[in-house]
């Protein structure tokens, strides 16, 4: 007894004092250091931008509202018109968007409610942007002793109120925090040279970002704007060295922290995110396509709770979670639309978090961590677009049509394209990820006859192609000299993978001076793959989560050899099911015992739990 107390003793030493080990500037010291368990427990978090851009709370339909200074930095049109409403435009931009404060009072913001709205949720921690991009501080910080929420605007401490009520609720509280900013004389970023930022790092960044860390104590770190300077003028490894020895274990970082960054947990924004378990990762969005409120938006931009919960399922079987944003408005409120779909999500957690919470991916991996299958199933699905006149498409947080997912589709657009004038013709293909541009000789464009498909499609072959990877858009066009009323029957073939959707299609007719899209009657078709079913695990229990409503029998396919004994339940529901399993590994459910009223209790996504499968 006395030596395994010993021993007891000794290894809880041992554990202590490993938490409690400093951590060295450098990035192999930093990565030495195991993330807290509690963030990839957590899944679901909170993003807050709130700020001087909510009052005119405006960018284009799918911009975002929290860059409304940047706007006004290049003169763009639409935010010079929504800024006349509030200020004189002739005057300096700082002193233009300053005249914000005037007009932001906050006087509805009860941030209790805000914190108890967030818990109800289903969120385990809270992720407030103290200062973006145009430097302006929620919290009285004594590097910015006027241009802060204490001194103007609603002289209130934001992060200070907020961080105390998110903590009353029992979730943990993190900070954004912008690294450069676009109103610091040290440094306007964007505008001056980024090589010249060391002097606003050293004298007013480190100094800042240090003020507001000691005060709060923040479990999260969510640093940003970051892509146009190094990792080392930002002082990264010593600053997030810094943060880690004086919060302790339970603290956790980003990845955004300038060039050759090589810590923090991974942030794909307005993604279908990304597979990985070997790093913790949390995509961030925000339920429309705005982080800062836009009153631009349409409400087609707007996830619906049952798009909501199926991508944040997707998420989580990939390894991830969902840093979700709310914008509230100028006075404090947080728009119906976003208190709506959070509690939806609240709702669906409550009935299903522990598929959710604490959770594993369900995948095959080889022995160096790599993912080789995460299991979940697909249906191919095909739709037409509507007509157009023309291809040039730039989707930003967006996908052709409403259903698609954001990344992983491709499109094939087929159109007659005539000839004007005799001439030489430049054609011209360009795209993010790959396209590829087909035409048929006069002879065979004038026989073709069909409807769009593949079938009728089928002889193109790719004679213009387009790869990001590729230098000067190699092989990305062609020349062609046609006659006037010559028609060529074209076929454009766009492969999108993850991030923003670009391509264009275009033509010039002076020699390349001037290129602009080729006109046609262009019909084109969308495929992608849609999630059907996808799997998490804790323990030895499995969970499968179904996006289509059962019916009275269930068959599950891609499933382990149960064991005997092994339980299935349809959470939220009561009654144990009975199941059995096939030659082939599938997994017939008998649903029946389920009645129509808890079925019906039941929305969006799906649960079963396999006892003892794993």
């Amino acid at each position: 007894m006395k030596k395994g107390l010993l021993f007891y003793i000794m290894a809880l030493v041992a554990i202590v004092a490993g938490r409690s080990q400093t951590v060295e500037p450098t990035w192999e010291s930093l990565n030495q250091r195991s993330y807290p368990q509690w963030f990839s427990d957590a899944k679901l978090g909170i993003f807050v931008h709130w700020g001087l851009y909510s009052v005119p709370a405006y960018a284009s339909t799918e911009g975002y509202a929290e860059w409304f200074y940047r706007g006004l930095m290049v003169g763009d049109s639409g935010r010079q018109a929504v800024m006349s409403l509030y200020a004189d435009t002739t005057q300096a931009v700082f002193d233009q968007y300053a005249a914000l404060a005037d007009h932001w009072h906050a006087e509805l913001w009860r941030p209790d409610q805000w914190a108890n709205l967030f818990r109800r949720s289903g969120a385990r921690y809270v992720l407030l942007v103290t200062k973006h991009h145009d430097g302006y501080c929620l919290w009285d910080s004594p590097l910015q002793p006027t241009w802060n929420s204490t001194m103007s605007g609603p002289r209130r401490n934001i992060v200070e109120e907020l961080t105390a009520a998110v903590r009353n609720e029992g979730l943990r509280m993190g900070f954004y925090y912008s690294l450069p900013e676009w109103t610091n004389p040290r440094h306007i970023w964007m505008r001056d040279a980024d090589d010249s930022i060391a002097d606003y790092v050293d004298n007013y960044m480190v100094p800042q970002f240090k003020e507001l860390v000691r005060r709060f104590r923040p479990d999260v770190i969510f640093s940003d704007g970051d892509w146009q300077n190094t990792a080392e003028q930002f002082h990264a490894e010593e600053l997030i060295s810094w943060y880690y020895n004086l919060v302790g274990p339970d603290a956790v970082v980003n990845n955004r922290w300038g060039r050759g960054t090589a810590h923090g947990f991974l942030t794909p924004e307005y993604s279908q995110g990304i597979v990985d378990v070997t790093t913790p990762w949390a995509e961030c969005r925000g339920v429309g396509r705005s982080f800062g409120f836009n009153r631009n938006e349409d409400v087609e931009n707007f996830l619906t709770d049952r798009q909501l919960i199926q991508h944040f399922c997707e998420l989580v079987s990939a390894g991830g979670g969902l840093t979700l944003n709310v914008g509230p408005m100028a006075d404090g409120t947080i728009p119906f639309i976003q208190q709506e779909r959070l509690l939806a999500l609240g709702r669906w957690l409550e009935v299903n978090g522990e598929a959710i919470y604490g959770t594993t991916p369900y995948v095959d991996a080889d022995c160096h961590g790599n993912v080789i299958s995460n299991h979940t199933v697909y249906s191919r699905t095909t739709a037409s677009l509507p007509d157009a006149s023309a291809i040039g498409y730039d989707w930003v947080r967006n996908a052709p049509l409403k259903q698609m997912p954001v990344d992983h589709f491709s499109i094939r657009w087929v159109g007659m394209v005539e000839a004007p004038a005799d001439g030489d013709y430049i054609f011209r293909i360009e795209a993010n990820d790959e396209a590829t541009v087909s035409y048929l000789t006069p002879e065979a464009s004038a026989e073709w006859v069909g409807e769009l498909g593949d079938e009728a499609l089928s002889g193109f072959e790719p004679q213009m192609q387009y790869h990001h990877s590729w230098a000067e858009n190699d092989g990305a066009q062609r020349t062609l000299h046609l006659h006037k009323g010559e028609r060529r029957l074209f076929c454009v073939d766009y492969r999108e993978k993850d991030l923003e959707a670009t391509v264009h299609f275009t033509w010039s007719r002076d020699g390349g001076k001037r290129f602009e899209p080729v006109p046609a009657a262009w019909k084109g078709k969308a495929t992608w793959e849609r999630t059907m079913r996808c799997f998490t695990r804790k323990g030895s229990d499995l969970y499968v989560i179904e996006f289509e409503r059962p019916g009275r029998q269930l068959t599950l396919g891609d499933l382990p050899r149960l064991k005997k004994g092994t339980t299935i339940q349809l959470l939220g529901t009561t009654a144990e099911l009975k199941w059995k399993q096939q030659k082939d590994g599938s997994v017939v459910v008998d649903l029946s015992p389920v009645s129509a009223a808890e079925m019906n209790r039941l929305e969006h996504a799906w649960v079963f739990k396999i006892g003892g499968a794993l």
